[in-house]
């Protein structure tokens, strides 16, 4: 029986939820332990990024652990819920840091509450996407359902992008320590929720099985799929360079373009930049689709990318005053950042394709469970990047707040130097790696759609020989 609306609707709401989580954290982790609560930008830096590389070997156990469950609610729906509510837990804990404690122990803190973090979103997000076989047929539903939780993800981390800082604000005024504890609250609830809709709603049969990956197969499959390899490179780059420029964009708006409203201009230009994320998502890409090929729009998009980089970067030199000029360099960045989360999803599965042709293997798992892990280190460095950026430039505002703190201008105690090098480091070095990217992709992918017939037409000739 094919997907009702009901099941399509339950699982894009879990997808909305979850990462709602992850953007909270991804996003505003830094700027909460590191300008709200004083900690050390360089002890925060290296927190993120170890992390994600403890995520190299956490993502492929906790694979293990749920391929060898069985229970009466199935193999993924346990782990889904278990690993929703302690993640929520841990949300909420991680954005309720006891300000009382030493600098040393908000390190401490924010490191184990961090880790633990990562651990139980692997724990809920490995059952999430490896279910979709369980209750899904073959082909076009598969692929569907895979598109509208993609799409419905974006729509999650917008609404955290646009929706934060506003709703912090509303809650704890010019405690932003206060804010952030109950809107991490509101959106761990909302979290749980939605996931239990989803497992609710969702049946999943009772005999699939679910194949996993070692690290070492992650690493082997990739050595022996230059085509993965090269679209592996790309995500990394082009991630690191936006999840760069989403770090550092508050505090280019507190401590550069500044005023006593900056909150009012931040929370403006995210409202615009998510909504041109999600309609680039969900109308831009199926428009460009009708009149060019993956690949250029692919160029496209990047090139969009490095434009809007270059207005930031020209615009941030020149006597800003009002927020809706920043409108135009985010119409570029954020409509290329929507466009390209469907099309590196999109190359990682024709890769799939080329390594079952070229090894005589078929690496879903192995290659999908690599996506996740990229995707979290291009987090984690660009994390790290921004952090040693903050601490080169001297930008922290600390711990004390008051109630006449939101009516002042932030940018007004900040060298000129240090706005230059927050500028240099959120626009030049994601152009540098956009750049690269380019060259990389350029030089090595040869997945054309010319080529993907072919290939399939290959693979099929094949299969049809060996019955």
């Amino acid at each position: 029986m094919n997907l009702g609306f009901k099941e399509k609707a339950s699982y894009g709401l879990g997808a909305i939820g979850k990462d709602m989580v992850y953007m909270l954290s991804a996003s505003y982790i830094l700027y909460y332990f590191q300008d709200t609560l004083g900690v050390s930008s360089v002890a925060m830096g290296i927190i993120l990024l170890v992390a994600r590389i403890f995520d190299a070997f956490n993502d492929p156990i906790m694979g293990v652990i749920v391929a060898k469950t069985n229970t009466r609610w199935g193999k993924f729906r346990p782990w889904l819920f278990i690993g929703t509510l302690t993640n929520a837990v841990i949300l909420y804990l991680m954005f309720a840091a006891p300000v009382s404690l030493t600098p040393g122990g908000l390190v401490a803190y924010a490191a184990v509450t961090y880790i633990l973090w990562g651990v139980t979103y692997t724990m809920m997000d490995i059952p999430y996407w490896s279910m979709i076989p369980a209750f899904t047929k073959s082909g076009k539903e598969r692929e569907g359902l895979t598109t509208l939780a993609r799409s419905c993800a974006g729509v999650g981390s917008s609404l955290v992008v646009v929706f934060t800082m506003m709703i912090v604000k509303m809650i704890g005024g010019a405690d932003e320590v206060k804010g952030f504890k109950y809107f991490a609250l509101i959106v761990a609830v909302l979290f749980v929720v939605f996931i239990t809709i989803t497992c609710i709603n969702i049946k999943e049969e009772a005999d699939v099985n679910m194949e996993t990956a070692t690290v070492k197969q992650m690493f082997k499959s990739l050595l022996s799929n230059d085509q993965a390899m090269t679209i592996v490179i790309a995500i990394v780059l082009i991630n690191s360079s936006i999840y760069l420029t989403s770090n550092l964009v508050i505090y280019f708006f507190k401590y550069d373009f500044g005023g006593t409203g900056w909150y009012n201009s931040y929370t403006l230009f995210n409202m615009f930049g998510g909504a041109i994320q999600i309609l680039s998502m969900m109308v831009a890409y199926p428009l460009l689709r009708k009149k060019f090929s993956n690949i250029k729009i692919f160029y496209i998009t990047l090139a969009s990318a490095i434009i809007g980089y270059a207005v930031l970067l020209g615009i941030a030199f020149t006597n800003m005053q009002q927020v809706y000029v920043l409108f135009i360099p985010a119409f570029f960045i954020f409509a290329a950042n929507g466009v390209l989360q469907v099309l590196t999803t999109v190359f990682l599965a024709n890769t799939v394709d080329y390594g079952d042709l070229k090894n005589n293997r078929r690496d879903e798992s192995v290659i999908f469970s690599m996506q996740t892990f990229v995707v979290k280190l291009a987090s984690g460095l660009a994390a790290f990047i921004a952090a040693m950026c903050l601490a080169v430039n001297s930008l922290k505002s600390g711990t004390e707040v008051s109630d006449t703190d939101q009516k002042i201008d932030f940018s007004l105690n900040v060298a000129a130097s240090s706005k230059t090098g927050l500028r240099m480091t959120m626009t030049i070095l994601p152009v540098i790696g956009l750049i690269i990217a380019i060259m990389i992709f350029r030089k090595r992918f040869i997945l054309t759609e010319e080529k993907m017939v072919e290939i399939e037409s290959e693979i099929k000739t094949r299969n049809s020989a060996k019955k």
